[in-house]
């Protein structure tokens, strides 16, 4: 499938990574992308992301048959509805957001006020880099996208923003929102949460003078948190009602192993680690991820 015009809203790493992949394959014959800064512009087209940027999202949509929506969450319902004018009929939207079930409930409904039709979507893909600087056209193969359509998703649009993501090299597959955000405030927004907690408990207690006691076993734990705050703060809130449930599971299971550390129990010990290991080993191999070593 190739789109006609594909416009992207936000240029950073997602939507760089994105128009990257689409021009790299010849997917699309126009890719613009809308920017809020000036120097974005030079970067975005530097980098081959897009084939023309423009800081007019008006002109930037107009006839677009695709617009992916890759602004932090908190900003995705003001910026659909500054396009809403200027979206051509059956026009189709979709996004790269992390949370889905305000995003979806919301964005559906604003979208189909134009006659466009608006289908989630979570690449779930990305690095501790930022901007359309750290953008790569591969960033998208083997990696898993969820899309999350509803009873009132379009089946065509549906269709359609799955084959993007399937033709940059990703593997789809349907959730409904909400179980969604329930299964990724384990699996994805956790980790962030633990990584930053560990860096700020670790290096913000004295630690930070003595950096050489942090080797590489804490810089790989930790790699996330060198992801956007702002992005993380707006996920922890979209997402907080499964986060702060998973927290509470988590904090619980903390303290039990506590508890074990305490008294010194080598046989629980012995099997919690050997549980992780063979949890994690089974993941990689089935994941398709590097073989443990």
């Amino acid at each position: 499938m190739r789109w006609n015009k594909v416009s992207i809203i936000g240029v950073g790493l997602l939507g760089g990574s994105l128009g990257q992949a689409l021009i790299a394959r010849g997917l699309a014959r126009q890719v613009v992308g809308c920017v809020r800064r000036k120097a974005t512009l030079t970067q975005a087209k530097r980098a081959r992301a897009v084939h023309t940027a423009t800081l007019d999202f008006a002109a930037g949509v107009a006839e677009a048959d695709l617009i992916v929506l890759c602004t932090p969450i908190a900003q995705m319902r003001h910026t659909l509805q500054q396009l809403l004018p200027h979206l051509k009929e059956g026009a189709i939207v979709t996004d790269v957001g992390s949370v889905k079930s305000s995003v979806v409930h919301e964005l559906e409904i604003l979208a189909a006020e134009a006659g466009a039709h608006f289908v989630g979507s979570h690449p779930m893909a990305g690095s501790d880099k930022m901007g359309v600087k750290a953008a790569r056209p591969s960033l998208y193969e083997g990696a898993v996208c969820v899309v999350t359509p509803t009873k009132r998703t379009n089946r065509r649009a549906a269709r359609a923003v799955e084959q993007v993501w399937k033709s940059v090299g990703a593997r789809t597959i349907r959730l409904s929102p909400e179980a969604h955000d329930q299964l990724v405030a384990r699996s994805s927004h956790l980790p962030h949460l633990l990584a930053a907690l560990l860096v700020n408990h670790t290096l913000g207690k004295g630690i930070a003078r003595q950096p050489l006691l942090c080797a590489t076993g804490f810089r790989d734990t930790t790699r996330i948190a060198s992801g956007s705050p702002e992005m993380w703060r707006d996920i922890a809130i979209a997402n907080r009602a499964n986060l702060a449930r998973t927290l509470g599971e988590f904090t619980r299971e903390l303290r039990a192993l506590q508890k074990l550390i305490q008294q010194g129990n080598e046989q629980a010990l012995t099997k919690f680690f050997e549980q992780a290991k063979a949890l994690r080993d089974g993941w990689c191999n089935k994941a398709g991820y590097a073989s443990p070593e």
